[in-house]
C-alpha cells in the first residue's frame, strides 16, 4: 500500500506523484488541513483551494475511493496514516515556499523514524529549477536555457483500480467569502482553458494589453487561468500540451500570438527557479544595494493605495479591481506595483503583503518574484524601472473602458480628461468630479523622488 499526500495539487489528472503512487501500487489518496500553513494563506484564496479539495474529494468517489482527509500537523497525520494502512511510502509533490519546504523535511524525518520512505516529484512546474543554473542577469538568458530542457506531457489519471478502496466522511471546510469565486475544481480550470483555446490563444498577444478588450472579453483577451494555476486544479504539463498544440496548427499572426502565451509561462518557471535558489524572496531584495533604500512609511498614502484612492485613475481602477474580485489584469498590477513603490516609495514587501490576502491568483513564488522586479529590487536588467501611470493609461486604455468600469466617479468625464487627470487643474478637477480623488502625489515630483532615492541606494549619487 501507499499514500499520496495532496498539497497544492488538488486534482487526479497530470499529477506527477500521484501517477509516481499508481504505477508503484494501490494508492491511498490523504489532504491534511495543515491549520498553521493554510492560515498563511487569503481568505479568498483558501476558500477557492478548499473548493477545489470539495470536488477532489468527489471525483475519488466517482473512482470508487475517496480522498482521505485530515487535519492537524502532516508529520503526525501522515505517520499516524501510515501505520494504519501499512504503507511502504508515501508520495507528494515538491513544494518550494520556504515553510513547505520545512513541513517536508519534517514529514520525511518523522516517516523515516517508523522506517517508511517518502518519494518527492517535481510538478509544480515543467522543469526543476536544480536542473539549471543558480543565477541569471535576465528572462531571455534564463529562457534560453530553460527551453533547451525537454518537457514531458501530462501525466494520466490514475486507473480506478489503482485506488485503494477507503471510504472518510471528512472533508474540509466551506467558508464564506467576500467575491465571487471561479467554478471550482479541475472542470472548471478545464472548462476555462478550453475557451480560451477556442477563442483566444490564437490572438493573445493583440489583446493581453488591451484594457478595453479585458472588460468586454475578460477570458478571451487573456486566459484567466492564473487563480487555478496558483491553488494547482490543472497541471502545468497539460496547459503546455495544449498550447503546445495550438501553436503547431496555428498559422501565420495566430502561431506569433500562441507562441507569446507559451513564452509568458516561462516568467512563471523564472520565479520559482529564483524562489528555490533565494528561499528568503519574500522577505529580502535579490539585488544587493550599497547603500539602504530611503522607503517612506506614509501609512495614510498606503491607506489610499489599497482603497483605490490614489487620484491616478489606471492605479485606482486597478485596485479596486482586485478588492472586488480578487484578480487584477497584468498590465495594471505591474502599473500599481510600481505606483507603490516608485512614485509612493513604500517598501514592495507592503504591496506583496496585501496582494497576499486580496488575491484568489495568488502564487508565493510569482507575487514576490514580481515585485521585486518592479520594484527594482529584482532580477530586471534596468537599474530603475518607473511605469508612469498617466502614459500607461493612454497606451492601453485611452478610451478609460477599463478606468470607468471600477471607478464610477469618472463615467461622465471624458476620456482625454480621465487619462490626463493627475496633470489637470485642481480647480478642473472639482469641475468634472467632485467626487474623485485629487492625486495624492504630484507625477513629476513622484517619478524624480523615486529616481533620487534609487540612484543613492545604487552609489550612483
Amino acid at each position: 500500500m501507499f499514500l499520496f499526500w495532496h498539497r497544492s495539487d488538488p486534482r487526479v489528472r497530470d499529477n506527477a506523484g500521484l501517477a509516481a503512487a499508481a504505477r508503484e501500487g494501490t494508492v491511498v489518496p490523504v489532504f491534511v488541513y495543515d491549520t498553521d500553513l493554510f492560515g498563511t494563506m487569503g481568505a479568498r484564496q483558501r476558500a477557492f483551494l478548499f473548493r477545489h479539495v470539495a470536488a477532489l474529494k468527489r471525483r475519488y468517489r466517482e473512482l470508487g475511493s475517496d480522498l482521505v482527509v485530515r487535519a492537524g500537523d502532516p508529520d503526525e497525520i501522515l505517520v499516524d496514516l501510515a501505520t494504519e494502512y501499512d504503507a511502504e511510502t508515501v508520495f507528494y509533490n515538491e513544494g518550494y515556499r520556504p515553510a513547505r519546504r520545512n513541513r517536508q523535511r519534517e514529514v520525511t524525518d518523522a516517516l523515516a523514524g517508523i522506517g517508511v520512505e517518502t518519494d518527492a516529484r517535481t510538478d509544480r512546474v515543467l522543469v526543476d529549477p536544480g536542473r539549471l543554473a543558480s543565477t541569471y542577469e535576465n528572462h531571455s538568458r534564463f529562457h534560453d536555457d530553460w527551453e533547451t530542457v525537454p518537457k514531458r506531457g501530462p501525466y494520466a489519471e490514475p486507473d480506478a483500480d489503482a485506488l485503494a478502496d477507503v471510504s472518510d466522511p471528512k472533508t474540509v471546510p466551506e467558508p464564506d467569502v467576500d467575491v465571487e469565486l471561479p467554478p471550482a475544481g479541475y472542470a472548471g480550470a478545464r472548462d476555462r482553458f478550453d475557451d480560451f483555446l477556442a477563442n483566444g490563444i490564437n490572438t493573445y498577444n493583440d489583446t493581453r494589453d488591451d484594457l478595453a478588450a479585458a472588460v468586454d472579453a475578460p477570458t478571451h483577451a487573456v486566459s484567466r487561468m492564473s487563480p487555478y494555476l496558483a491553488t494547482g486544479a490543472i497541471g502545468i504539463r497539460e496547459v503546455w500540451a495544449d498550447a503546445g498544440d495550438a501553436y503547431e496548427s496555428a498559422t501565420g499572426r495566430a502561431r506569433k500570438n500562441v507562441d507569446k502565451y507559451r513564452y509568458e509561462l516561462s516568467w512563471r518557471e523564472q520565479m520559482y527557479h529564483l524562489l528555490y535558489y533565494n528561499p528568503d524572496l519574500a522577505v529580502s531584495n535579490y539585488k544587493s544595494f550599497p547603500n539602504e533604500i530611503a522607503w517612506r512609511e506614509a501609512d495614510a498614502d498606503f491607506e489610499a493605495w489599497t482603497r483605490g484612492e490614489t487620484g491616478y485613475p489606471l492605479v485606482d481602477a486597478g485596485m479596486r479591481q482586485l478588492n472586488q474580485e480578487g484578480y487584477i489584469h497584468n498590465r495594471p498590477r505591474q502599473v500599481v506595483a510600481s505606483f507603490l513603490t516608485k512614485h509612493l516609495l513604500i517598501d514592495w514587501r507592503r504591496g506583496a503583503r496585501y496582494f497576499t490576502k486580496q488575491l484568489i491568483d495568488h502564487d508565493y513564488a510569482s507575487n514576490h518574484g514580481a515585485w521585486q522586479w518592479t520594484a527594482s529590487t529584482g532580477t530586471d536588467s534596468v537599474d530603475v524601472r518607473i511605469f508612469d501611470p498617466v502614459s500607461q493609461m493612454s497606451k492601453y486604455d485611452e478610451n478609460a473602458r477599463f478606468v470607468t468600469t471600477y471607478v464610477p466617479e469618472l463615467r461622465d468625464v471624458p476620456a482625454g480628461k480621465v487619462v490626463d487627470w493627475p496633470t489637470l487643474s485642481r480647480r478642473e478637477r472639482e469641475e468634472l468630479a467632485p467626487d474623485y480623488a485629487h492625486p495624492i502625489v504630484d507625477r513629476n515630483e513622484g517619478y524624480d523622488r523615486a529616481q533620487r532615492v534609487f540612484e543613492e541606494a545604487l552609489g550612483k549619487r
